[in-house]
């Protein structure tokens, strides 16, 4: 394309169609991806007058090329010359806004959203609304979906706008109803009750349950625009048939937005229409429903009006709690367990001993491991409202049980609640109840759990301190140095390299590094190995006098071990420590 006279300006373009048109997608991608680059190259005339137009016409590609084209050009207001010229960059938004591929779609008109608000006023209304308008009436459902995204952007005058929510397109009512919320926030008051309400109340009883649930979206945003006095006739009727739809991912909606509905509408209609709402969601047939409902449960109780909160918990919302516990679902019984404890905290500690721990008990001995997991992951709040002696009568049987469980992501999950279960119990009663267990741990069968034991004692030693350690866990875990399993014998060392650092360098020299050393004459090349990488990571703990006199020896004799593995790992610890 560069002119006989050897026109170095026109050479951007030139690459830039060359690339364009090049059979692999990858190449035009990177130069898609160069766009602003060979703008600022251009100027912005040329951009403007050469590049746009270009773009406008190609525009027919793989969407990965034209979903990088819709996000560059949103960027672009400056590269066209600022505001004044912004409005060169809607044909070829235009024309993305209308292509087959969605996420092609949702870009361009995140772009358009974009460079609208750097439209003045009269461009806004020059370019933008006959932009808006054009795809509104578009052929396709395509453009008129992406012009359900614009409205409430360019649009203050509503009248012309809202023909396009009776469009005959499931597609676009769907569009349309995802947008109404937003679209109702940038209007006056006087027409969101004129034209939103009946728009609103339309697609919420539309043929398409697809539509409807959207509906159920726009329902939170109306519902806080409206004074008190209007919810009632304007949005309830609408809510409460959404309610008990006959979809039940419409239902779902509803139950997935349950909290912000509650907010939305206020304390005197929770209490008269949501509260038998939210009983029958939980009590609904579809489990779907009734887990969205059930993972709404605390949200729902602490957003209650303070004076009669207790009460309409205790008659209302706990019996249906109460049958949820022995739901026939999984996902609903662990969607409760994941916030039933929160409800301690609310009804206080004579209704927690009383109603909820026999839940959380039947939770605790739940067939699926995901509801006991959700229980015990949750106890601080509940040991906060009664105390840890009530908590460990009713409730530390189960957790032991547990520990000792078939299934070993159970039993990892209680390994990584005991230093927390650990400091709530306080050191006696853990040395008492609990000790054991994590001693048996560090010999289980699967190797996360012996892993997961090993850094569950290192926390255990930082919240009990060294002395603690000195006399209950460091015996146990250097008499496991001469368990026939090598395995066992590994773990040692394991322990010994996550406890040296919280048991100081006293503990370390005199009681674990001897075991170390003894060690390193173990007929398994693992353990041997092992133990180079033990000397390295204690290394920093021991004094130099036990550096030099003891394990250097001991490292100069592995690094001239027969096994490979041994050598280089002997190796790397002289080299760490600097004891060549």
């Amino acid at each position: 394309m560069a002119g006989a006279d050897g026109d170095d300006s026109l050479y951007p373009i030139a690459v830039l169609i060359d690339e364009l048109r090049n059979e692999d997608v990858q190449l035009r991608l990177n130069s898609i991806k160069k766009l602003s680059t060979i703008a600022l190259a251009l100027g912005v005339e040329r951009t403007r007058t050469e590049l746009l137009p270009f773009l406008t016409d190609t525009i027919y590609d793989e969407d990965e090329v034209l979903l990088a084209l819709a996000e560059q050009l949103g960027n672009f207001t400056m590269l066209v010359g600022g505001p004044e010229y912004v409005h060169c960059l809607l044909p070829p938004l235009e024309s993305l806004a209308t292509v087959e591929e969605t996420v092609v779609r949702d870009k361009a008109v995140e772009s358009l959203r974009k460079i609208s608000q750097e439209h003045s006023p009269v461009d806004l209304e020059v370019h933008f609304e006959p932009l808006v308008k054009r795809l509104a009436s578009g052929d396709w459902f395509t453009s008129r979906t992406s012009a359900c995204g614009l409205f409430s952007v360019c649009y203050p005058r509503v009248s012309s706008t809202v023909k396009s929510f009776g469009d005959d397109t499931p597609m676009v009512r769907r569009a349309a109803a995802s947008k109404l919320g937003e679209f109702a926030k940038v209007l006056e008051l006087e027409y969101v009750k004129s034209d939103i309400i009946s728009l609103f109340t339309a697609l919420a009883s539309d043929e398409q349950d697809s539509v409807r649930l959207l509906a159920v979206e726009a329902c939170v945003s109306i519902a806080t625009l409206l004074p008190q006095e209007d919810l009632e006739t304007l949005v309830m009727p609408t809510l409460r048939q959404a309610a008990e739809d006959k979809s039940w991912r419409v239902r779902y909606m509803v139950a997935d937005k349950f909290s912000e509905l509650q907010k939305a509408v206020g304390p005197e209609i929770t209490k008269n229409d949501l509260v038998p709402a939210f009983q029958n969601l939980l009590k609904d047939c579809e489990a779907e429903v009734r887990a969205a409902a059930a993972n709404k449960v605390k949200e729902f109780c602490e957003n209650l009006p303070e004076d009669n909160r207790e009460q309409i918990i205790m008659t209302h919302i706990l019996p249906c709690v109460k049958e949820l516990v022995s739901d026939t679902n999984q996902h609903v019984k662990s969607a409760l367990a994941s916030v039933i404890m929160g409800l301690s905290t609310i009804l206080g500690k004579d209704n927690t001993i009383e109603h909820l721990l026999p839940l959380f008990l039947a939770q605790l001995k739940d067939e699926c491991p995901e509801v006991r997991l959700n229980i015990i992951s949750n106890l601080d709040c509940v040991n906060e409202v009664i105390g840890i002696r009530q908590l460990s009568q009713s409730l530390l049987p189960a957790i032991v049980e547990l520990a000792e469980d078939a299934k070993w992501r159970v039993r990892l999950a209680i390994i990584e609640y005991m230093p927390l279960l650990a400091g709530q119990l306080g050191v006696e009663f853990f040395d008492e109840k609990l000790n054991t267990l994590c001693m048996a741990w560090l010999i289980d069968h699967v190797y996360a759990i012996r892993e997961a034991a090993t850094c569950n004692l290192m926390k255990l030693v930082e919240k009990f301190g060294a002395e603690w350690a000195q006399n209950t866990i460091v015996p146990k875990v250097l008499g496991m140095a001469n368990d026939p399993n090598y395995l066992h014998r590994m773990t040692t060392l394991f322990c010994i390299n996550a406890l040296s650092k919280a048991c100081g360098q006293e503990i370390t020299t005199k009681q674990m590094l001897p075991v170390v050393l003894k060690m390193s004459n173990d007929q398994v090349a693992n353990v041997r190995f092992n133990v180079a990488k033990s000397l390295q990571k204690i290394g920093p703990i021991l004094d130099s006098n036990a550096l030099q006199t003891e394990v250097k020896p001991v490292l100069e004799k592995l690094a001239s071990d027969t096994d490979m593995d041994v050598k280089y790992f002997a190796q790397e610890a002289i080299s760490v420590l600097a004891l060549a």
